[in-house]
């Protein structure tokens, strides 16, 4: 009996259609989409752990910062679908995720985290409504962007202030910008817009209260002509005289990480970077220095340009971040509708702390129609002043 032997046995890969060669083919998938899988996963909770780990302290990192902090939930959600292409590893991988996206949840700032104080009802004690604002340039209509022109003229921009109706303003970009900042020599005119107001002028900075001033703290610049702004004092402070005890209200303006006007292909574009983030760790240790070494109750905000304050960002000890009672979901500040910028408001750089017996109600995030590039945040802070308090108010 003779046996014929086949031409492809010696090669079962090519044993035909549907053969061994296709098989090894969607193996070679599989394999490959697990890996990709686990590269993913792996690639993130690395890229996370950096985020912990150099956010606010390496400056090259400034250029990652800025990224939507929705992303520390939708990346990893993204992965988890992912997940049944691992096969083998899918169970690891999955577990993986799960915990980079238990650290992601509370970073990104959504109002029931941990860390944070919903607004509340009042509770008793002096109520003050205040106002906090970055301008955008005051009332330029220009700067890094056109805000609409005539929209953007002193009228409206004052109109709307009055509309606010607050007790303390607190306010940023008190100048206009052409090639370089310009500085605003207007105090009488703001004086006259509000006459029942005192009027606190630092730098870029303008504090206005008709609460009683107790004590102001100016920081001494150098003398070059533009020494008012680049190494002018960020978080202006102002003590107040508020239901028998001494209630600090820092006006704060961090400067910006990145000058979107400059061409990255340039040297200039990194070392101006390089200097910002000087500058930011220069002005925050000195707010936290001030904040450390200031015993009375404490309302810290405004514009910090920076998406991760409080959480991996610290402003000072045992201060409280307060979300807007308005805003369901993320509370974002930045870039405001109608103001030229063609990303949608995905950040929050916009931020208010509290220390010691302050309680805010009725806190909410503005709009500013096509004034600035930032929502405006509006509060009621009610100060319930301790014995001591009192004693150093009284002193």
């Amino acid at each position: 009996m003779t046996t014929t032997t086949s031409s492809n046995a010696g090669h079962p890969e090519e044993a035909g259609p549907g053969g061994n060669r296709g098989w090894l083919r969607r193996a070679r998938f599989r394999r490959l989409r697990q890996r990709l899988v686990l590269a993913a996963a792996f690639g993130w909770a690395l890229f996370l752990l950096a985020h912990l780990v150099l956010t606010g302290r390496w400056w090259l990192w400034m250029f990652i910062e800025p990224m939507p902090p929705f992303l520390l939930v939708a990346v990893p959600a993204a992965l988890l679908l992912l997940v049944p292409f691992a096969r083998a590893v899918a169970k690891p991988v999955a577990l993986l995720l799960v915990a980079t996206l238990a650290i992601g949840v509370p970073l990104t700032g959504f109002p029931t985290t941990a860390g944070t104080q919903p607004a509340q009802a009042a509770t008793g004690g002096q109520s003050v409504k205040v106002f906090a604002w970055n301008t955008g340039y005051w009332h330029s209509g220009t700067g890094y962007l056109d805000y609409g022109g005539d929209i953007d003229s002193p009228q409206a921009f004052y109109a709307y202030l009055h509309q606010q109706n607050a007790d303390v303003y607190l306010l940023s970009e008190h100048l206009f910008w052409r090639g370089g900042p310009i500085a605003l020599d207007d105090h009488n005119e703001i004086q006259s817009q509000f006459p029942d107001y005192e009027v606190n002028v630092e730098g870029e900075l303008v504090t206005l209260s008709r609460v009683p001033v107790a004590a102001t703290h100016p920081r001494a610049v150098g003398e070059n002509s533009d020494d008012w702004y680049w190494r002018g004092n960020k978080a202006q402070r102002t003590d107040l005289r508020v239901g028998g005890c001494i209630l600090s209200v820092y006006n704060v303006h961090i400067p910006q990480p990145i000058d979107p006007r400059l061409n990255p292909l340039t040297a200039k574009y990194y070392s101006f970077a390089h200097g910002q983030y000087n500058r930011q760790q220069r002005e925050l240790e000195a707010l936290r220095d001030d904040i450390d070494g200031n015993a009375n109750p404490l309302l810290v905000a405004g514009d910090f340009n920076s998406p991760w304050m409080g959480s991996l960002v610290q402003v000072g000890d045992d201060l409280r971040r307060w979300n807007p009672g308005n805003v369901r979901g993320l509370p974002v500040t930045f870039p405001a509708a109608d103001t030229g910028w063609s990303l949608p408001k995905l950040w929050r750089l916009d931020w208010t702390f509290t220390r010691g017996p302050v309680q805010l109600s009725d806190y909410r995030l503005r709009q500013s129609p096509r004034l600035s590039d930032h929502l405006a945040q509006d509060m009621t802070a009610s100060v319930r002043c301790q014995p001591a308090a009192r004693e150093r108010a009284a002193s």
